[in-house]
């Protein structure tokens, strides 16, 4: 072959030679396994304080395990789109910033095992899909927030294990379908209700749980040192509710208006606290706990000649009147009980409405026109308390002229209808 044939030819191979090449910073070494499609950069074992810089942006692997590490940047792993598994364990991070791993949407495994972590940026995680392997295993981590895996659904293995949580949300490991092996053991867990669906979810759960008997009470004294197992006795149970409707008020307690009670009776162990919720056209309306003493007074600011009217009166048996009840109020009527072993909630949804043709039907207390079977009970979206706005009616005076009078409140015809049938 000619001189002349040679130059392309030897300038053609320089430049592939170097758009293929990426660069390695000096204190790593970089292999690529074309054959497996994986390129690897180790950096472990080199007494490292930070993140190197220059790292080869087709990394499959980046090894930094065994090092000094002690923060990690929003930029450390920039530009490593195509990163698959990352190794960090046995550092000393304790400061991870946000977005430190945003955009490695790629990533398959990352192990921060044993470091200093006790605030991870969670919200990384939503990015992760395709992530298979979670290591955070002998960290610092004291809290877990409850949608914190819910994008993770290929995730088959988590290690929480040797940190210092004492309770998880219930639902925390729903969105993971394919998890097969979870490690909690050697946490300070609270044993209260808080906890008692992880008892009942370890019990029938199909997940590998390693060092079941690892996973103990911290808390409270009587339970410290037990297994969380099946021999552990928790006198727990979840909250039941129901929103009943009444017809009408005693005396006394509101004057003047059509005036409407709704009652909660709630049930569970501990005793639940009692929230409502009221949604409005208008308005969104959360009341946690009375705000009416036991004489019937309302705790508001009564004070001004001029105070506005409060609708919502609550007390602390759970019943709210909904005084001088108009059109503006019509909604969805939310009981919602909780306690430490979970929550519950019930609605009704109330309208008003005008009927002329109810002039020629007798007056009903609402009790009659309830379901007698005790046991069948609407859906709470299907409660519907439609109140009808009684008509004039004519009158026929002693002297045989004819009038006309309105019924007074608590003569209305009040209809529960129930979407459906038992």
């Amino acid at each position: 072959m000619g001189e002349k044939a040679m130059g392309p030819l030897f300038l053609f191979l320089t430049v592939l030679f170097f758009v293929g090449s990426q660069s390695c910073p000096e204190v790593c070494r970089c292999v690529a396994k074309k054959k497996y499609g994986r390129h690897i950069a180790d950096c472990s074992y080199k007494e490292l304080r930070e993140v190197p810089l220059g790292l080869p942006s087709n990394a499959t692997t980046l090894t930094l395990s065994v090092n000094h590490i002690t923060v990690l940047r929003g930029d450390s792993f920039e530009d490593l789109f195509d990163l698959q598994a990352l190794w960090l364990s046995y550092n000393e991070i304790s400061n991870i910033a946000k977005g430190s791993f945003a955009f490695l949407v790629q990533l398959r495994a990352i192990d921060l095992s044993h470091n200093r972590i006790t605030d991870f940026p969670w919200g990384d995680l939503s990015n992760l899909t395709a992530l298979q392997q979670l290591k955070l295993s002998s960290n610092l981590l004291e809290k877990v927030p409850a949608d914190a895996f819910h994008t993770l659904k290929d995730l088959r293995s988590l290690w929480l294990s040797d940190n210092r949580l004492t309770v998880l949300s219930e639902g925390t490991f729903d969105s993971m379908p394919r998890l097969s092996l979870l490690q909690i053991n050697h946490n300070p867990w609270n044993c209260s209700c808080k906890i008692w669906w992880l008892k009942t979810w370890l019990e029938n759960t199909s997940v590998s749980i390693p060092e079941k008997e690892s996973i103990t009470c911290a808390a409270p004294e009587r339970r410290k040192g037990l297994i969380f197992g099946r021999s552990l006795s928790m006198d727990c149970m979840r909250p039941s509710v129901q929103v009943v409707y009444h017809s009408h008020l005693g005396r006394g307690i509101l004057h003047g208006g059509l005036s409407v009670l709704l009652h909660c009776t709630a049930m569970g162990t501990p005793p639940p606290e009692i929230r409502w919720k009221i949604q409005t056209s208008s308005q969104n309306v959360a009341i946690s706990g009375a705000n009416v003493e036991e004489g019937g007074n309302s705790l508001a600011d009564t004070t001004s000649k001029h105070s506005k009217r409060v609708p919502f009166l609550v007390f602390k048996n759970g019943s709210m009147v909904i005084s001088e009840f108009n059109k503006a109020d019509e909604g969805i009527y939310t009981c919602q009980a909780q306690n430490d072993a979970g929550s519950q909630e019930d609605s009704v949804s109330i309208s008003l409405a005008s009927s002329e043709s109810l002039a020629d039907q007798p007056q009903k207390n609402i009790q009659d026109s309830k379901p007698q079977n005790k046991s069948c009970y609407p859906k709470s979206e299907e409660k519907i308390v439609v109140i009808y706005l009684s008509p004039v009616l004519p009158k026929t005076s002693s002297s045989g002229a004819t009038g006309h009078e309105l019924w007074p409140w608590a003569a209305l015809l009040v209809s529960f209808l129930l979407a459906l049938s038992c």
